[in-house]
C-alpha cells in the first residue's frame, strides 16, 4: 500500500522579517531584555500588511508580529506594475517619498520600503526614505503612503464626476470614422 504524503500547501500570504531588534526596560532590579519584531505581508496581488510584535522570546515577537500584520491588511492600488501617482507621508520621525516608475526600471528602494513594495505587488517604483532610519517607522510610513492612494477613477468618484472616456474623434482615424458615419446616412 502506497502512503499519500499531503504537500504543503502555498501559505496565503508570503512574508518577511525586517527587523528585530532587543529593547531593554529598567526596572529596580535590574534590566530587563524582550525582543521586537517588524514583520511584512502580502500577497504580491495588492494586499500587504506590516505588525510590530513585542516578547520574551524571538519566535514569540514574530509570531505576535504576523498575527497582528494579518490584522491589518490594506489594499493598495496598481496601475501597470506601479502605483498610481506620486505621494510623499510622514509618520513620526520618517518621511517617504514613492513615485511612479515606467516598466522596466524595477524596485528602487531601501530595505524597509522595498519589503513592502515587493509583497504589495508592486514591479516599478522609485522611492526616498528622509528623516530617521527606524525600520519599524520606514514601513509603518511606507504602509501609510499605499493606504492613501487613489486611482484616476476613486479621485472622480470622490469629486462627484463622471470618468471620461477617451476621445477619438480629434485623432485622424477618428475623424476619417466620423466621416464615414456622415456619408453613409
Amino acid at each position: 500500500m502506497r502512503k499519500r504524503f499531503n504537500r504543503r500547501e502555498k501559505p496565503e500570504f508570503e512574508q518577511k522579517l525586517v527587523d528585530v531588534a532587543r529593547v531593554v526596560r529598567i526596572v529596580a532590579g535590574g534590566r530587563r531584555f524582550r525582543f521586537r519584531a517588524t514583520v511584512v505581508i502580502g500577497n504580491q496581488k495588492g494586499k500587504v500588511g506590516a505588525g510590530i510584535g513585542k516578547a520574551g522570546d524571538v519566535s514569540s515577537a514574530i509570531t505576535k508580529a504576523v498575527t497582528l500584520a494579518k490584522k491589518k491588511m490594506i489594499t493598495v492600488p496598481i496601475v501597470d506594475d506601479t502605483i498610481p501617482h506620486e505621494i510623499k507621508v510622514k509618520y513620526r520621525g520618517a518621511q517617504v517619498f514613492l513615485k511612479p516608475a515606467r516598466k522596466g526600471t524595477g524596485i528602487i528602494a531601501g530595505g524597509a520600503v522595498r519589503a513592502v513594495v515587493e509583497l504589495a505587488g508592486i514591479r516599478n517604483i522609485l522611492s526616498k526614505i528622509q528623516g530617521s532610519s527606524n525600520k519599524p517607522n520606514n514601513v509603518q510610513a511606507t504602509i501609510k503612503a499605499l493606504e492613501l492612494l487613489q486611482t484616476k477613477e476613486q479621485i472622480y468618484q470622490r469629486r462627484g464626476k463622471m470618468v471620461k472616456k477617451k476621445d477619438d474623434s480629434k485623432s485622424e482615424a477618428g475623424q476619417v470614422e466620423k466621416k464615414l458615419a456622415e456619408k453613409s446616412k
